[in-house]
């Protein structure tokens, strides 16, 4: 009754909008619940080993001088108070720990993707049971709407009809994540239930109360649609299978140190805080290099311009980006190949997969990109697209090079001959020339190059692959080689690289062309 009435008072009176203020309150009553519960997970175990410590020094509790071993642990059963220095000091480091541990960024990072209202970049892939999830859900809901008269259907849907609201394309990555509606549930359901919990001593997960209290209430919100359900449920699956599967991890750990310390004593300790140290230092640095994404200067970039020429610009900074990973992606392949160097093919299949992903996010932007077109520029969402489609066919020959010749190494089958492999090194040299001198272009903006210099560079290096297929065709007819397996690599690697070739033609025409249009009509 009194919060009906302050809050009464705040909305006729003051005019205050109610959510802001739940939400105000609440952000603070989730950090209290999570320093009541995660604080005594924190310090709880080192205070009690400090203090019983303490008392076991204290001659006036330990009156007999009784050893470490032989001390009763009954101190610890009694109410103990904690000194307010270490809570601060520990609630300290809590506080560093959220601002600067990248961990915790990336858990936040994944609760606001998983429960965004709108589209967002999915970080997680459809698998089987998240199909079957949705196809189900939706084959569920198709029923029951039909049991459901159409008047209340009608009802139900004016509930969520979103207000439509005209904002420019920068404004539109500024929204937040979900309405204050939902961002007050969230806090106050998650809040309470931790507290409750906390109050009956009950063991729980702070984190994984508020992760499934969001994703409940983005289930009931509709902030999955169909376009997103597949991804989002995909990714709740993968984080709850994460959780359950280090809690048993630990509790298996638990038990096996508690095991050899029982067999090893004070010896055993030693060495499993010693690997312990090591285990911590080697999973920082592991993390570290994981979530280290591809340098600002290689990675590609969504456009954002609204005019042909801006496009142009933008479009080439990311072609010479492509190009340059690309180039060292099939030098890192070949050379693989070349030494039979199964672990150089695996990061080079790994690399090409990131590139592939890159490309991807730019293919799921272009529907927003020309939503966001100027009428008169519509012409650069046509240049726009086909920039991109010759994007995925570069990087779709360099994945399919570096897959087949990563399984070809993996199988243990026979070794390219040195005449193969010769051919090879030479026609990679070329092509990492061929691609450098397209990246000076892009890196310029000198397109006037593009004819005769690199056309030229072109039609020498196809012609190049075309007598290295000439010659293999030779030697496999006069049965020079043996190998089947051997063969048909060989002829994927010069067919996807001069399928690899004649993209970056497709690209380059484009840009003659545009670069010919704009001198024609704007000198």
């Amino acid at each position: 009754l009194i919060w009906s009435l302050l809050s009464y008072f705040f909305i006729t009176i003051l005019k205050t909008n109610i959510y802001k203020l739940i939400i105000l309150v609440g952000t603070f009553a989730l950090a209290l619940a999570f320093a009541g519960n995660d604080l005594v997970n924190f310090i709880g175990v080192p205070i009690a080993a400090w203090q019983s410590y303490q008392a076991w020094i204290d001659p006036l509790i330990n009156v007999d001088g009784l050893s470490a071993s032989e001390f009763s642990m009954g101190i610890l059963g009694k109410k103990v108070a904690t000194p307010s220095l270490l809570l601060l000091l520990a609630g300290f480091i809590m506080v560093l720990t959220l601002w600067f541990s990248s961990k915790a960024k990336n858990v936040v990072k994944t609760s606001l993707d998983l429960s965004s209202q709108g589209e967002t970049q999915e970080r997680f892939n459809p698998n089987f049971f998240s199909r079957t999830l949705v196809r189900g859900s939706m084959m569920i809901s198709k029923y029951t709407e039909i049991m459901i008269p159409s008047s209340l259907n009608k009802k139900i849907d004016k509930q969520f009809e979103k207000p439509v609201i005209e904002l420019d394309k920068g404004k539109i990555h500024e929204l937040p994540a979900f309405d204050m509606v939902r961002a007050a549930v969230n806090l106050m359901v998650a809040g309470v239930l931790i507290s409750i919990a906390t109050s009956y001593k009950l063991p729980l997960s702070t984190t994984y109360v508020t992760f499934m209290v969001a994703m409940g209430t983005s289930l009931a919100d509709k902030a999955w649609g169909s376009e997103s359900a597949v991804y989002r449920v995909a990714g709740v699956l993968n984080v709850i299978g994460g959780w359950f599967g280090t809690a048993l991890s630990a509790f298996i750990a638990a038990g096996t140190i508690a095991y050899l310390i029982h067999l090893g004593g004070a010896t055993m300790i030693a060495i499993l805080l010693l690997f312990v140290v090591i285990v911590l230092i080697r999973n920082y640095m592991s993390h570290h290099k994981k979530s280290k994404k591809i340098k600002a200067e290689d990675s590609l970039n969504k456009a954002e311009s609204k005019s042909i020429h801006g496009v142009i610009e933008e479009s080439a900074d990311n072609i010479s980006k492509a190009l340059k990973r690309v180039g060292k992606i099939n030098n890192t392949t070949i050379n693989g190949l070349v030494n039979q160097d199964l672990a150089t093919l695996k990061k080079a299949k790994e690399n090409v997969k990131k590139l592939e992903t890159e490309i991807e996010h730019l293919q799921n932007d272009i529907f927003y990109f020309i939503k966001d077109l100027d009428d008169s520029y519509l012409g650069a969402s046509k240049f726009y697209i086909d920039i991109i489609g010759s994007l995925q066919d570069i990087a779709q020959s360099s994945s399919l090079i570096a897959k087949v010749s990563h399984k070809h190494v993996n199988n243990n089958h026979k070794k390219l001959k040195k005449r193969q492999i010769e051919e090879l090194l030479e026609i990679n040299d070329k092509l990492i020339e061929l691609f450098d001198k397209i990246r000076k272009v892009f890196d310029s903006r000198t397109f006037d190059k593009i004819v005769p210099d690199i056309i030229e560079s072109k039609l020498s290096l196809l012609t190049e692959v075309k007598d290295a297929i000439h010659k293999q065709v030779e030697r496999t007819r006069q049965k020079d080689t043996t190998s089947p397996k051997n063969t048909t690599l060989y002829f994927i690697i010069l067919l996807e690289t001069k399928d690899l070739i004649k993209a970056c033609v497709n690209i380059l025409n484009l840009y003659y062309d545009e670069h010919d249009w704009e001198k024609d009509n704007f000198g």
